[in-house]
């Protein structure tokens, strides 16, 4: 995965940095990414208890040759290195450790840390400057609502159907929020829509109810496991945010949708939402706290009336363009958008 993260962030050149890489039965050798230096960091001792992590560290290859390796980084002129990975073998060396540490407050560093309760490991992990990804679930325990319930005055009739460079207008949305959350729903009052959802296997709720208010709550409570039958979840209580996408936003990216979806990994506390030169836009990303209040929310309001009422908790992300965040209200809309795809 670093090695992606390593040509997307330097496309050019290869980032300084070390990485590490094992043989089973055997050994564990560190290797400068620049110079190829390598060093031989840990020895399989079958003595060791249990069936993993069954290598001694060698720390002298740590001290002399890894600590090396890193202060090289530090005189790179590249403001970014790479380190994959660090575990317990580089965790029992102070100096590596200490040299770990320096490097960290000189360069943005982008580094594999194994989850283990080691105290060098955790204290990488709860650093304030950290953004932290857990590759086990990248996206974490989120759910995401799908507003597809708008009666579509505007447009003349039911929209979410329109053709959009040749399919119903909410696949794109479908699409864009596919395979990141853990539970996900489509919340509408059109047949249409409900039976293309349900022809893909996307759970619905379908409802007469007419507040956008009811379209969250109904949402929600199907994710948090009220209505399970209508989830794709059984675990729904364990979410720790939910995200409200509207179905009629046909140039919304999915790297957006999984860049908001990261983020709240890092601060679940916050409301995460897209922004265009500042101005903020949907989709919405609510954290745990904000479920009751959505649940509650004063007839006719939607999550906007919870943004409001926590502008000091509300965080945004960068979109490429203005169009993303456009939604469509009526059929000059639809042309204009589908000119920008």
């Amino acid at each position: 995965m670093l090695s992606g993260l390593s040509r997307l962030l330097s496309p050019s050149a290869p980032l300084p940095g070390v990485e590490t890489w094992a043989e089973p039965g055997r050994a564990v050798w560190l290797r400068d990414r620049l110079t190829g230096e390598t060093v031989q960091v840990g020895r399989f001792d079958a003595s060791l208890p249990g069936r993993e992590n069954r290598m001694r560290p060698l720390q002298e290859g740590f001290r002399e040759s890894g600590v090396r390796m890193l202060r090289r980084c530090m005189e790179e002129k590249s403001g970014w290195a790479v380190i994959d990975e660090i575990g317990y073998l580089e965790s029992g060396c102070l100096e590596y450790c200490e040299a770990v540490r320096e490097l960290m407050e000189r360069k943005r560093t982008a580094a594999a840390v194994r989850s283990q309760e080691l105290s060098f490991l955790t204290e990488l992990r709860s650093r304030p400057d950290v953004f932290l990804v857990n590759l086990d679930e990248p996206f974490g325990k989120l759910g995401c609502v799908i507003m597809a319930s708008g009666l579509g005055k505007r447009f003349g009739g039911n929209k979410l159907m329109a053709e959009f460079e040749g399919a119903p207008l909410i696949q794109r949305t479908l699409d864009a929020t596919e395979g990141i959350f853990a539970g996900r729903v489509v919340v509408t009052r059109h047949r249409e829509v409900e039976e293309l959802c349900r022809r893909q296997g996307v759970p619905v709720v379908f409802h007469a109810l007419p507040h956008r208010s009811d379209t969250v709550r109904l949402g929600l409570e199907a994710l948090s496991g009220r209505e399970a039958e209508s989830t794709e979840t059984e675990a729904g209580e364990r979410l720790y945010g939910c995200m409200f996408c509207p179905g009629d936003q046909p140039l919304l990216r999915r790297d957006t949708v999984a860049s908001l979806a990261l983020c709240a990994a890092s601060g679940p506390e916050s409301i995460w939402r897209p922004a265009w030169k500042g101005c903020e836009g949907s989709p919405v990303l609510f954290p745990r706290w904000t479920f009751e209040e959505l649940l509650t929310l004063p007839e006719g309001n939607g999550g906007g009336f919870v943004v409001k009422k926590y502008p000091e908790r509300v965080r945004t992300v960068p979109v490429q363009d203005e169009w993303e965040l456009q939604d469509v209200d009526c059929p000059a809309d639809l042309e204009r958008l589908a000119e920008k795809c």
